[in-house]
């Protein structure tokens, strides 16, 4: 294979590869998460990072923005959907870098943990889930 004529994948590749990774996923999995909106973009924006406390926009490769499902109520209505945000950049970086996993694998390794948010789990519950898996 010749690198000499490939492009980085575009934000267009990516949502590509988002969605075929949310549709590979258990259809009880698909149902929870189907109103969330998944979104593409190549950094995360300067208050994200602020509010994060992150300086190097290289180190968030996701976020989830939204109300979990176990802090939802029937009174609420007329908010926001929820959101996982996949960062283009940081994630193409982590791929490089690792050189041990797909550029799709990766993807789809980072939807599910944003998704694993808005199903109410926290980053030590995702992780303890990974490690048993």
């Amino acid at each position: 294979m010749t690198w000499s004529d490939r492009l980085a994948p575009s934000l267009d590749d990516f949502a590509v590869l988002a969605k075929q990774a949310f549709d590979a996923l258990p259809a009880d999995f698909r149902a929870l998460s189907g109103e969330v909106v998944i979104r593409v973009d190549d950094f995360p924006s300067e208050e994200v990072l602020d509010s994060l406390g992150i300086e190097d926009p290289f180190e968030l490769t996701g976020l989830y923005q939204g109300v979990d499902l176990g802090r939802r109520s029937v009174l609420d209505y007329g908010t926001e959907p929820s959101r996982v945000f996949l960062y283009r950049r940081p994630i193409l970086d982590e791929w490089a870098e690792r050189g041990d996993v797909s550029l799709g694998d990766l993807i789809a390794h980072v939807l599910v943990h944003e998704i694993g948010h808005h199903f109410g789990l926290s980053d030590d519950d995702i992780h303890r889930i990974e490690d048993d898996a």
